[in-house]
């Protein structure tokens, strides 16, 4: 008879994902990994496997949360471009805001694992895919409404937004100054005029 979990699952990975997002993959180590989720290595392996598959969990996790709440702020505007100033407006906000600032956990795992590990290019390429798909949804409802040119392309468009969303993030780890990130998000909300 297989035993019950003497602990919570969900809140490990949370802070499993906490706490490789702080560190990143190669900087957090099992005793790290046993002392935040508050459980020992046995119990990680049992319910999780390995450290990267532990960490790939945490990465899924993330980034269906994200997604989750990508499309909340989008969907909370009446129209397309005040949900796209919006984003990106609070995105930047809460990069300057956060300390230490970790950016997002998608993004670092593609800087950091992608270039050389083809499970995390994957799953960091599915997210970026997923991300442009809210774009282009939220794009298509401004050019039924009128908002935007019937003639936009709304699938180029998301896809340019998803890499403008990207290096933003990225940059935005170097803290520069907060009026040059507030001119490139301007320039990029022009793309919807």
């Amino acid at each position: 008879m297989v035993r019950p979990r003497e602990f919570d699952e969900e809140q490990a990975l949370d802070e499993a994902m906490q706490l490789f997002w702080e560190k990143g993959y190669e900087a957090t180590s099992l005793s790290d990994l046993t002392s935040r989720m508050g459980i020992q290595r046995p119990s990680i392996y049992s319910a999780y496997g390995d450290k990267k598959a532990l960490f790939e969990a945490a990465l899924r996790r993330y980034s269906n949360v994200h997604a989750a709440q990508v499309r909340g702020k989008l969907q909370h505007q009446s129209s397309a471009k005040e949900a796209f100033r919006a984003f990106f407006e609070d995105l930047v906000a809460e990069e300057y805001q956060a300390s230490p600032n970790r950016g997002c956990f998608c993004i670092n795992t593609m800087v950091e694992l992608a270039p050389h590990d083809e499970k995390f290019e994957v799953l960091t390429r599915e997210h970026q895919m997923y991300l442009s798909v809210l774009f282009q949804e939220t794009i298509e409802q401004g050019i039924r409404s009128g908002e935007l040119a019937a003639n936009t392309n709304a699938k180029a468009l998301a896809q340019t937004f998803v890499v403008a969303l990207i290096g933003l993030t990225v940059m935005m780890k170097s803290r520069p100054d907060r009026r040059f990130v507030d001119h490139a998000v301007e320039t990029i909300l022009t793309l919807l005029s």
